[in-house]
């Protein structure tokens, strides 16, 4: 009997001399094709990167000393990225970092540095040019003591310092050269170390990325990716159930969710960290100067109600002012009852018996858009008429920043410690208008004393008592009203591989590494 491999090769030169050709076997897939929420691109400065958009989008480009491991939000995972290793003194105050030699900057701007770690983490310092520069005051100095070594000096202990040069916010690690050169288009047209490189945008549109085939992990298996903007969920699904994107970011919505999942060919994502969603209420602005009218919103608040609707798969109630994932939560903080008559009688006792007018700038995302019409709807009931002003998502981030709302309803995630949530958004130095702004839309001050005295703690148990503490405070004085807390849901085909398992992505999207590929 003639072997089968005998055999292929005598079919191989019977078709080459009658002029016929063994056609190849089928190329897999090289281009990948999102489709995002967003409207447009915000700020691809990853030390202003604030929206879930140009978070996803940033964490493809730029790499930091440390990284979490691909798929997950765990800071036990937390392994080396640019450091290969490093160290701590006894006292935990002086930290230096061994690089890797070779890691080549996207666009031929060569070699990462210690020079360019010392730029990018004092940049992340410094409130004019990082919105991330509260979570480094303990910086005391960052050195360059050769071009593989960097020395980091801290004024007091800080809560996981790993976290604070993690592949997150301010600890992505930028070129000196490229931000100096590039200036104000440096937030549009950026150079990082990651795997995939900026390419081109189009406005409203599309921005497009190729591979960096100098990673220093390997070439990336995907070659082209093209991240579409399509701010409307129909648009997104349109074009996902047409084949012509790839990965589809999802809605947060039962009823999406159940439709999705029963098309061929389609597998859904659930994915942490989930977001915190707040009402803040600035305590600066009438009416919310006076604290019985705060009390009145946060008892006209139906939480379970908006989880509920939300879908149970995805959603779930708020516990507290910080996400209930975050080391040093306070499972009963004091959080006030739904009960639309005691919101009725707080409003009347500050002299608004016939109810109350509040003007709401509101985004325009879909996940926003469709709580506000909620919450609209639930304060009717207690009286409470909500003017909703809706704009562009990244039109929205700009005013709410600048104290033109009232009522901020925010959602947002963060390094698990509670540390970072309640200092961004709790303390009086992170307040709008504020040197160091953050993300304090309320000017809540009233934990003040307990965020700062946690930062320097150094007994755990103590740490995390101070932390409580705050949060009860907090809530006492109603600086924000906690609604639910959403997990980030992406629908994708079953074609694409991640490379990895996503059980979580601190950017809060698809986090693409060199090992995303698509099968056959």
């Amino acid at each position: 009997m003639i072997s089968r491999h005998l055999f292929s090769g005598a079919l191989a030169v019977l078709l080459a001399s009658t002029g016929l050709a063994l056609l190849p076997a089928h190329a897999a897939q090289t281009e990948l094709r999102l489709g995002a929420a967003a409207a447009d691109v915000g700020n691809l400065d990853p030390h202003f990167a604030s929206s879930t958009s140009d978070r996803t989008q940033v964490a493809w480009i730029f790499g930091a000393l440390v990284r979490f491991a691909p798929g997950s939000t765990d800071p036990a995972t937390i392994e080396p990225d640019l450091a290969e290793s490093w160290q701590a003194s006894d006292d935990k105050l002086v930290w230096t970092f061994k690089l890797r030699h070779g890691v080549q900057w996207q666009h031929d701007y060569g070699e990462v540095t210690a020079e360019d770690v010392v730029f990018s983490l004092k940049k992340a310092a410094d409130p004019k040019r990082s919105a991330f520069a509260s979570d480094y005051t303990a910086f005391k100095s960052v050195e360059a003591v050769d071009p593989y070594t960097v020395k980091i000096t801290l004024s007091s202990q800080v809560p996981s310092m790993l976290g604070l040069l993690t592949n997150y916010s301010g600890g992505f690690i930028i070129c000196k050269k490229a931000y100096e050169e590039r200036g104000d288009d440096f937030t549009r047209n950026p150079v990082g170390f990651g795997p995939f490189q900026f390419e081109s945008m189009e406005p409203g549109v599309a921005v497009h990325y190729t591979a960096h085939k100098g990673y220093f992990r390997g070439k990336p298996k995907i070659e082209k990716i093209t991240y579409r903007l399509l701010n409307a969920a129909a648009a997104r699904d349109l074009a996902f159930t047409a084949g012509e994107i790839d990965v589809e970011a999802g809605t947060a919505d039962q009823r999406w969710l159940q439709r999705v999942k029963a098309a061929p060919g389609v597998k859904i994502d659930i994915f942490d960290p989930s977001e915190l969603a707040v009402l803040h209420l600035n305590r600066t602005q009438k009416p919310f100067d006076d604290i019985k009218v705060r009390q009145a919103v946060a008892h006209a608040v139906n939480a379970a109600e908006i989880a509920q609707f939300r879908g149970a798969d995805f959603t779930r109630v708020a516990k507290s002012v910080i996400p209930s994932n975050n080391l040093g939560l306070n499972p009963d903080p004091g959080l006030l009852s739904y009960d639309v008559e005691k919101a009725k009688a707080l409003l009347a006792e500050a002299g608004y018996p016939n109810g109350i007018t509040i003007k709401m700038i509101s985004s325009q995302m879909p996940s926003y858009a469709t709580t506000d019409q909620i919450l609209q709807a639930q304060l009717a009931k207690a009286g409470i008429k909500l003017d909703l002003q809706p704009v562009e998502h990244a039109t929205w981030h700009q005013m709410i920043r600048k104290d033109l709302s009232p009522l901020v309803d925010y959602s947002a995630a963060r390094f698990p410690v509670a540390d970072i949530y309640l200092t961004q958004f709790y303390d009086s130095k992170s307040a709008m208008g504020q040197p160091a702004q953050v993300t304090n839309f309320s000017h809540c001050s009233v934990a003040d004393k307990q965020i700062e005295a946690a930062r320097t703690e150094v007994d755990p148990e103590k740490q995390i008592a101070l932390w409580q503490e705050a949060q009860k405070l907090i809530v006492a004085d109603v600086c924000g009203v906690p609604i639910t807390e959403t997990a980030q849901v992406w629908a994708r085909t079953d074609k694409l591989d991640w490379g990895f398992e996503l059980k979580g992505s601190m950017s809060l999207g698809p986090l693409l590494t060199e090992q995303t590929h698509f099968v056959d």
